[in-house]
């Protein structure tokens, strides 16, 4: 069980705004106004590809760098008897999420007559690396209660645990827009996602009388892989009233281990499983896993080397409605994104745990308040549809509302400046009934948040 606890604690993170995989910022007008699924501007080659054909005529380009700030902190609330049994009654893990040193994003865009042509590049799953500096409860709680079974007192021994993921999902994609009426314009476009991340940690446990690890676990796995997703958008123009409509293809994900590291012993006798693998092969070692752990082994012969493990990008439906409330000056957008996260697959299928898709519903204003001069705010809903059963402590997610807002500054009438903020005011999720760590019911509750800064440069040729 120990085992277990610790592989099921090593999975992905996300720094970003979106959906459970999928972020959906990338320039910084989405960080100042956040709804920008009408928008016409060079952020369109994202948000709005067919909108594209109502842009700048000519080259446009764009270069933006975000830094995010999060905190994803478990509160374990171990009850009596067990809380004195294993020296542990309320205790808050922290676990710090970045991405150094900034994340970016490149936008660029033709434009001529009827047609154009854009390009995005940017990080557009997950984002960041987060570390537990103490390791989370689903390992730490299991090796107390073994150390407890084993007539241990917590002033008998001493525990080092460390838990580190990363998680980077990079995509370029390319859009074809054509206007092919006066209102009415469409692009297809393809995305390649290229997935990078790793896992690592370890637990140790040491008697305070004898020079001997009472438990030793320890895990190193590199992941890389990709995939492709085609998008469609679809934008409607009437006077002042903007009308548009895209869709991301699912994308699969299905990322082979690169072990470097997986150990694991009791009582001094540790096994390296992933040397085993290399001389007896998986499917051996995964028999022998079986044998040893019964239904755990399963679980740890996913990060067996050469092993895949699925973090499908979900097909993602967006609808937008933008109107000018006064010409070329104040303009706002309402925006809706779904995410089909229950027909995308997870690792351990936990797509099956969610209620339904995640919901989002986003606004913004903007005010160009001169030639020179812009200001911007928006706000999101995201529901995710969450569930005990899909929660995981280093794999969690919270509800959320987020504001956002900045300015932008026309530097020349071919240059501007985009500056903005965001922050999202997560619910903290606490579990419906205690979770089971080797028999010791645990009742967690996740808690996080979110701070992103941006600046970005756009111009146009």
């Amino acid at each position: 069980m120990l085992v277990v606890c610790c592989v099921l604690a090593l999975l992905p993170i996300r720094t970003l705004a979106g959906g459970l995989m999928t972020n959906t910022n990338y320039h910084i007008a989405f960080d100042r106004m956040l709804a920008r699924g009408a928008s016409f501007e060079i952020d369109a080659a994202y948000s709005n590809p067919a909108g594209l054909a109502w842009g700048h005529e000519g080259w446009q380009l764009s270069f933006n760098v975000q830094k995010p700030f999060q905190w994803r902190n478990i509160e374990a609330n171990v009850s009596q008897p067990y809380a004195t049994a294993i020296g542990m009654q309320n205790h808050l893990f922290k676990g710090e999420a970045d991405a150094n040193p900034f994340v970016p994003a490149l936008f660029a865009a033709y434009k001529h007559k009827n047609w154009a042509v854009s390009m995005m590049a940017g990080i557009v799953g997950s984002g960041g690396r987060v570390t537990y500096e103490e390791g989370v409860p689903m390992f730490v709680v299991p090796v107390r209660g073994m150390m407890f079974s084993q007539g241990l007192a917590p002033s008998q021994y001493t525990m080092d645990a460390f838990m580190e993921g990363k998680q980077y999902i990079y995509g370029i994609q390319a859009n074809f827009t054509y206007k092919f009426s006066e209102n009415w314009s469409a692009a297809v476009g393809l995305r390649a996602n290229i997935y990078t991340g790793y896992s690592r940690g370890n637990v140790i446990a040491r008697s305070a009388a004898a020079p001997i690890d009472l438990v030793n676990l320890q895990i190193d796995v590199d992941q890389t892989g990709w995939g492709v997703c085609p998008m469609l958008s679809v934008n409607y123009k009437y006077k002042r009233l903007v009308v548009t409509a895209r869709y991301e293809f699912r994308s699969k994900l299905n990322i082979p281990n690169s072990t470097n590291t997986l150990k694991a012993g009791i009582m001094g006798n540790t096994t390296d499983i992933n040397a085993m693998s290399k001389i007896v092969g998986n499917q051996a070692t995964i028999a022998a896993l079986k044998a040893q752990y019964g239904d755990v082994g399963e679980k740890i012969a996913a990060y067996l080397d050469g092993e895949k493990i699925r973090y499908d990008m979900p097909g993602l439906l967006s609808v937008a409605v933008g109107y000018e409330f006064i010409p070329k000056k104040f303009r706002g957008t309402l925006e809706y994104h779904w995410f089909d996260d229950k027909n995308s697959k997870m690792q351990y299928n936990r797509q099956d745990e969610l209620t339904h898709g995640t919901h989002e519903i986003l606004v913004g204003l903007e005010w160009d308040i001169n030639k020179i001069f812009t200001v911007s705010a928006g706000a999101q809903r995201t529901d995710y549809g969450l569930s005990d059963g899909y929660q995981a402590n280093t794999s969690f997610a919270c509800d959320s509302y987020s504001v956002g807002g900045g300015a932008a500054f026309n530097v020349t009438s071919h240059l501007r400046i985009n500056a903005g903020y965001f922050c999202s005011i997560y619910s903290d999720y606490t579990r419906e009934k205690p979770i089971q760590y080797s028999g010791i019911p645990v009742m967690e509750t996740y808690s996080r948040t979110n701070h992103v800064f941006g600046v970005g440069v756009d111009y146009k040729f």
